[in-house]
């Protein structure tokens, strides 16, 4: 294969993903990718990392985190997913995208291994970084787990700290049922004598982190034991949050460039991350973590998260896509002055819809669509399912169609709203951003 889009056509149509498939592409244990790493000399031990795990806010914090990381002057990887327009998002070292020719390089060489191993697409990308990040020696790399972290793939990593942030109901399909089981399977990446980070205390599950951590002598610190948000307030660019150190009994405000008011949550994980950091003997200044925090979007590529797309017409995109990111999408929403609200939305199949439904303003237009993928809710299932929660506004085929409609409708002083699903922001991102 010659070509980047032939290497990733080959990823896409040969390997089980779970975006396309569902539940069935995700291998029950991490064999397979240690099989992978092992062939390629095991790279996840060749370099420090952070390891972040979270049903709501995981993405923000990995990427608050390598920014400030890079600004204090470390080489530094980050590992995320999904991709929304570009594959190479999900590897990223200093803010820059992998190039395409080493993604090319590694899918060739390794083709054997891949054909006779047969891991998931979502298991060779994670060696594919771990490889990358090996290879051009990383400081350190931010790893974002995909889906849980008990039986993730990219839990074969023995970190230098980790992170759990917000802990909803999603995946339960996969993850279990109830939150308490849902947290077990995110407390699965504490790693014995390792510190771990709790950016939001939930008070019903936070004996589950407590009993794992005691069972491998892992520090355990709460973040709001340590932090508090005093203020938070809006700016034209971003959000501006003052937060009281308990420790030094003090306020510092930090502006952030990403806009949502569940960054007040994810901040207090991200700076008492950063204690813990300073701890172990990184050398992060203060300055360093403001300009990080200031400039996230820039020195990371984030995009997706409570984000203006346009002014004129208004456009908002977000991809909450599970109970606790759509009642902040919602909560968002009212902060805000429009006269009407179109909104954009789509879903997965597999997604129970009846925690999530009832959450969403009933004054709105709503254009029911369906992502170009096989796990995507048909548009006029969503419809029916939305209409029984007296959500009005009709089905359209495809995400382009109801973009199309939106705009038309649109008027003055309206709001475009596009979420539900990270594949319907992915599809307006791709075509039109």
């Amino acid at each position: 294969m010659k070509t980047f889009t032939e290497v990733i056509e080959y990823l896409f149509a040969r390997l089980p993903m779970f975006t396309r498939d569902g539940a069935s592409a995700i291998n029950p244990d991490v064999d397979k990718t240690l099989l992978l790493c092992q062939a390629l000399g095991n790279p996840q031990d060749k370099f420090k990392s952070i390891h972040i795990a979270g049903t709501n806010g995981k993405g923000s914090t990995s990427h608050m985190l390598a920014s400030v990381l890079a600004k204090a002057g470390y080489k530094t990887g980050l590992y995320t997913s999904p991709h929304l327009v570009d594959f190479r998002e999900r590897i990223r070292v200093d803010g820059e995208m992998i190039e395409q020719q080493t993604v090319v390089d590694f899918v060739n060489n390794h083709r054997k291994l891949i054909e006779e191993i047969q891991p998931s697409f979502f298991e060779v990308t994670v060696a594919m970084a771990f490889d990358y990040f090996a290879k051009v020696n990383v400081d350190i790399a931010v790893i974002e787990v995909g889906l849980g972290g008990r039986l993730d793939s990219t839990n074969i990593i023995s970190p230098e700290l980790c992170v759990i942030t917000n802990i909803g109901m999603d995946h339960m399909n996969i993850l279990g049922d109830t939150l308490e089981q849902i947290a077990g399977e995110k407390a699965g990446i504490i790693k014995p004598n390792t510190p771990v980070v709790i950016s939001e205390r939930q008070n019903e599950i936070q004996q589950v982190f407590i009993k794992k951590a005691k069972e491998g002598n892992s520090p355990l610190f709460f973040a709001d034991d340590y932090y508090e948000v005093k203020q938070a307030e809006k700016k034209q660019q971003g959000i501006e949050i003052t937060v009281e150190s308990k420790k030094l009994n003090q306020n510092q405000t930090w502006h952030l460039d990403l806009n949502g008011s569940y960054q007040k949550k994810n901040i207090l994980g991200v700076l008492t991350a950063i204690d813990q950091l300073r701890d172990l003997g990184f050398n992060i200044a203060n300055e360093s973590v403001k300009s990080g925090l200031a400039d996230v979007q820039e020195s990371t590529g984030l995009r997706g998260r409570w984000q203006t797309l346009s002014t004129d017409p208004w456009i908002i995109c977000d991809t909450g896509h599970n109970e606790d990111g759509i009642k902040a999408v919602i909560q968002n929403l009212t902060t805000l002055n429009f006269n009407s609200l179109h909104f954009i939305i789509g879903a997965m199949k597999d997604k129970d819809l009846s925690h999530i439904l009832p959450l969403l303003p009933k004054q709105a237009t709503y254009y029911f669509s369906a992502p170009a993928m096989p796990r995507a809710m048909k548009a006029e299932e969503l419809a029916d399912m939305a209409h029984s929660f007296e959500l009005k506004g009709n089905a359209y085929p495809t995400i382009e169609e109801a973009f199309k409609a939106a705009n038309k409708a649109y008027k003055e002083n309206d709001l475009i709203f596009i979420g539900g699903s990270t594949f319907v922001v992915a599809e307006i991102l791709t075509n039109h951003f």
